[in-house]
């Protein structure tokens, strides 16, 4: 069984690299160290190249050029059995941090130090990095002598000897010239250099080599849209009349997949071409050269037209559908609530395009459903592919309606929402519903608040001690929600806590403070004496003297959050309490919404 040499063994227990060379399937680490079969006097390293340009040696007639890093010179004669052995560490920096290590080529009667061309490329490749830019590398050699299949580094005073340590110029070898920018000439931006910077592609801090991957979403400008793709030589050649050095496709026009060249390598313009889209993904890798586009016939923005509004553009602007800040490619799902008015109501919808067509009496870019109109959930297609109008229409009976799109699946749900008078919050910072933490709807419009603490992950649901459905959770951006959907966070504290279940949206406003305030308390109506919350009975805490006199409660040192009305029914800006008479003042204020929040004040 071969053995792991000492120098490895060393260099793992640094973690200056991984074991990748050749030394049998099988490796054992030597539990003591046997005696060097060379001693460093018996050796001396002359140096070798000084620079390193990949490409000349490996493309030579006779095959690849060894590089010679540099010459052994024996003192000595080697031991009976003994050959020697190399391997040969390159590094961006001195103290040999960010390495590759390669193994030389076996050793013949020059004692030169060579490595292989094209493994020196493959470990800089994947080890140092993609840029082809020539680099100025630190490099040094430990030698090893291998009697009978052992491996023995050679061991100076300090251990490990690393031989020649000095710097050369290196020059990678790579197919492939990637540019820090791209830019989409052609589309919506049209076919000119400054049109197609505004259009530009975007792409992660990373170096480019490293990070081969640029994307962009762009307008198509119409229903057959063409372009090409070039870097800012290409653009400033265009400025020119050379329009040779812009990127088309090796394939035809309408692929979505494929590999592109220059132009001047195509013998023509080779652009790409995609029709019936209004916005277009393009991802490019560099470093294959290759390309994927992603038509998508989605708006930006839609709009109701009829239903609560009337049957015109004017009213339909009025009437924007709510989505969240994901790309229309990541978040195809728009949604509309509105209000019933207790007869039937008929609507359709449709993108700035459509109503402005409706401005001009022109109704058949609008969508309407493929069923029937009073089919609650189904498929929609332009009215232009469909038999008639095709509107919806709900009975009108029920308190809201919240109309949902899938642009992507051209699929619909309309969903009747009769909101109940509360729901309520469960997640770490009330043990996951106990205590309660409820959120009270007044005018059954979706729209609740609630005062609470919160600590880490957090649902709301429909059910103050069971998880009956539905519940709320992360809608997949910030501030917005989805049904049976993932837990939501927040940062430990206490919030006045906002749902919108029409519109399907939370908010959580900090409250860092409450305190007591009024002239019952030392300091009157301008300064508060705070309160401190108490986790475990779920109450801000303080005690105080107070006079005879009135008092409230308010957060954050203002008013547009305070508490008043009788001590078992606070409200939000309700009237002030009356201390009856002086005294010292146990008070605790149990801060949920209106109708569950109280207070209690208890003379010490």
């Amino acid at each position: 069984m071969k053995k792991l040499s000492l120098y490895m063994m060393a260099l793992l227990s640094f973690g200056l690299i991984a074991c990748n060379d050749d030394y049998g399937t099988e490796v054992a680490p030597q539990s003591n160290a046997q005696e060097a079969a060379l001693q460093l006097s018996d050796v001396t390293v002359s140096s070798g190249v000084q620079t390193i340009n990949i490409a000349d040696l490996i493309s030579g007639e006779n095959g690849e050029t060894p590089i010679t890093i540099g010459t052994v010179k024996l003192n000595s004669p080697l031991p009976a059995n003994t050959v020697l052995a190399a391997d040969v560490q390159l590094a961006t920096d001195a103290d040999f941090q960010n390495v590759i290590t390669v193994k030389a080529l076996d050793f013949d009667e020059t004692n030169q130090i060579n490595l292989r061309p094209s493994t020196l490329q493959d470990a800089y490749f994947n080890g140092i990095t993609r840029n082809p830019a020539e680099q100025q590398m630190y490099v040094r050699t430990i030698l090893y002598a291998v009697t009978d299949g052992e491996s023995v580094a050679i061991i100076g005073d300090q251990g490990i000897k690393y031989f020649d340590q000095r710097t050369v110029s290196l020059t990678p070898l790579f197919k492939v010239k990637i540019s820090p920018a791209y830019y989409v000439i052609g589309a919506a931006g049209g076919w000119s250099a400054d049109g197609a910077r505004t259009q530009k592609f975007s792409h992660s801090d990373a170096d480019v080599y490293e990070d081969p991957v640029f994307t962009i979403v762009i307008d198509s400008g119409g229903d057959d849209c063409w372009f090409a793709i070039g870097d800012d030589t290409a653009l400033d050649a265009v400025a020119a009349n050379d329009w040779s050095q812009l990127l088309g496709t090796k394939g035809e026009s309408e692929d979505l997949t494929g590999t592109m060249d220059f132009r001047y390598n195509l013998g023509g313009d080779h652009s790409f071409h995609v029709q019936n889209a209004k916005k277009i993904r393009i991802t490019l890798d560099m470093m294959e050269y290759s390309y994927t586009i992603e038509p998508v016939n989605i708006s930006e923005s839609y709009y109701l037209i009829g239903g609560p509004g009337e049957w015109n553009a004017e009213s339909a602007m009025t009437m924007q559908f709510s989505h969240s800040s994901k790309d229309v490619f990541e978040d195809p799902v728009f949604t509309y609530t509105f209000e019933g008015s207790g007869s039937e109501m008929w609507f359709a919808f449709g993108d700035k395009e459509a109503i402005d067509a409706v401005a001009n009496d022109t109704w058949n870019k609008l969508f309407g459903t493929k069923g029937d109109s009073k089919d609650l959930s189904g498929s929609f297609d332009y009215r232009y592919n469909l038999d008639g109008d095709h509107s919806f229409c709900v009975d009108g009976t029920a308190k809201y309606y919240r109309f949902t799109v899938n642009m992507s699946e051209k699929t619909y749900e309309i969903k009747v929402l009769d909101f109940a008078q509360y729901i309520w919050q469960a997640g770490n910072g009330n043990g996951w519903g106990s205590p309660a933490a409820p959120l009270y709807c007044p005018e059954g419009d979706g729209k609740y608040t609630g005062y609470m603490y919160l600590d880490g992950e957090f649902k709301f649901r429909s059910g103050e001690d069971n998880w009956n459905a539905p519940d709320w959770g992360t809608g997949g951006s910030e501030g917005t929600l989805a049904e049976q959907a993932g837990n939501l966070s927040a940062t430990a504290g206490y919030y006045k806590v906002d749902v919108d279940l029409a519109a399907m949206t939370y908010g959580l406003t900090p409250i860092t403070t409450i305190g007591i305030v009024g002239p019952a308390q030392a300091g009157g109506w301008n300064d508060d004496t705070d309160m401190t919350f108490n986790k475990e009975t779920g109450a801000w805490e303080a005690t105080l003297e107070l006079a005879a006199d009135e008092l409230k409660f308010r957060a954050n040192d203002g008013w547009d959050i305070n508490w008043g009305g009788d001590t078992d029914n606070l409200t939000q800006g309700g009237a002030n309490l009356k201390i009856a008479e002086a005294g010292t003042y146990f008070v605790q204020l149990f801060a949920f919404c209106d109708t569950k929040a109280y207070c209690v004040i208890t003379k010490k």
